[in-house]
């Protein structure tokens, strides 16, 4: 998902592919965001109610370039109300736009990279590299509070996720039976890290069946994602007793 007014990357996974989603999720992020310093808002961007601080410290590129290596790495974040998280099995931003904004415990997030892209008092934008679960208008609240001020999110762009980048991306204004179809990439793609190996046409039968098969590879790897000698993805693999090798998600051919 993506804030409701972001742009960039959004991948859609069809068909059995939609089992792959929870891969697509724990794939590391990059955004580019633009933040207004000395704002602040119930949303933390420029869609709440935004207000104006009085006479708010107006920091140097300089300040602001020393207080970023503090926001890399594990750190720790308080998501904004306004989430899709649940609280109770509801919404937080249900419970928000009911006037009743829960207070959401910090998790731990993992920052891998900012960059001061342009300063200039007061818009800030910067480049950011993160792990899944990162809330990037928080973290812009949080920089700016190490700076003695606040700040509202005011754009924010998703250009990576995993391998897929926003320069290949399909604009949504162009979306068509025939251009999906040009542009479905390979579900591989959405596998991530996972070790990746080719079956035989006898394993692949096996697995087809529900038979564990042999783990001629030893990978010593939680999942393996198995393909047919065609390329296509046929499952993914969980080990199952010594020495074997048994479907956990399987993707049945044509």
């Amino acid at each position: 998902t993506l804030d409701p007014l972001a742009t960039g990357v959004l991948i859609v996974c069809v068909g059995s592919a939609t089992r792959l989603i929870q891969y697509v999720q724990r794939m590391p992020k990059r955004y580019r965001a633009i933040f207004q310093l000395g704002r602040q808002s119930d949303t933390e961007d420029i869609t709440g109610a935004v207000v104006e601080l009085p006479s708010p410290p107006q920091p140097t590129r300089e300040e602001v370039r020393g207080v970023l290596p503090a926001f890399v790495g594990w750190i720790e974040q308080i998501p904004p109300a306004y989430s899709a998280l649940k609280v109770s099995g509801r919404r937080s931003y249900d419970l928000a736009r009911r006037g009743r904004a829960p207070e959401l415990a910090a998790r731990k997030i993992e920052v891998r990279g900012i960059e001061l892209i342009h300063y200039e008092y007061p818009e800030l934008t910067l480049d950011v590299r993160c792990g899944s679960g990162t809330y990037i208008r928080s973290l812009g609240r949080d920089i700016a509070r190490a700076l003695g001020t606040e700040a509202v999110m005011a754009e924010l762009l998703r250009s990576e996720i995993g391998p897929f980048r926003d320069v290949d991306a399909l604009p949504h204004g162009a979306l068509s039976p025939e251009t999906i179809a040009q542009h479905l990439a390979p579900p591989q793609l959405a596998l991530g890290v996972i070790p990746q190996i080719t079956v035989t046409d006898d394993e692949a039968a096996k697995i087809i069946n529900g038979v564990a098969i042999e783990d001629r590879w030893h990978l010593a790897a939680a999942e393996v994602a198995a393909s047919m000698s065609t390329g296509r993805l046929l499952s993914i693999l969980i080990p199952h007793g010594p020495g074997k090798l048994k479907s956990h998600l399987f993707f049945p051919p044509p």
